[in-house]
């Protein structure tokens, strides 16, 4: 198990977007340990970005997204769901995070279905909310590192096939930007 170290996350927010497809996102709850292979991402960068939370200013919800590499960004969206970012950025850029959009549940599959409340194992994390809820992601893990073995985590995972790049996802603005990334896992 080889976590990835924070120099992976020291490189262009769409390239460290593109990187984490086919690797795993590890969650530890107590004795337990769930995972699920990262299938689906979206790059948010800086001031060139204006439908990133960074765009305009450093906030108390977005500040770490302006901080060190490889922490955890959890937000609270429609005033019901998480999401998960990974900040992820070169020094070109002051800010960048990757939302986490979709795994493939791979290890704890019976703890996700709980989390989530149903048995659909395709659909137990194939959208941001989902995902967040099938690993137990909340605010509590707002800038955790996840560099080290600790709570949530990232490893090294399968190769990715082809990646499918498409526009990001609920946004309104900049939504010419292909940076929302696909891969299939058979």
């Amino acid at each position: 198990m080889t976590i990835l170290p924070r120099t992976f996350y020291s490189r262009d927010t769409i390239t460290v977007a593109k990187s984490l497809l086919g690797k795993k996102i590890v969650r530890k709850i107590g004795k337990h340990e769930i995972s699920g292979i990262i299938t689906e991402t979206e790059a948010y960068r800086h001031k060139d970005d204006s439908a990133s939370h960074a765009f305009r200013k450093i906030t108390e919800r977005n500040k770490v997204m302006f901080g060190e590499v490889g922490k955890a960004y959890v937000y609270f969206t429609y005033g019901m769901h998480y999401c998960f970012n990974v900040v992820a950025r070169n020094s070109k850029f002051e800010a960048g995070a990757v939302l986490i959009r979709a795994i493939i549940p791979e290890k704890g599959i019976e703890i996700m279905e709980k989390n989530r409340g149903i048995k659909d194992r395709k659909k137990i994390a194939d959208g941001p909310a989902k995902l967040t809820q099938a690993l137990g992601i909340t605010k509590e893990h707002y800038g955790v590192d996840l560099t080290v073995d600790s709570k949530l985590f990232i490893i090294e995972g399968v190769k990715p096939g082809k990646i499918i790049a498409s526009p990001r996802i609920g946004i309104k603005n900049a939504t010419d930007r292909l940076w929302n990334f696909k891969i299939s896992i058979k």
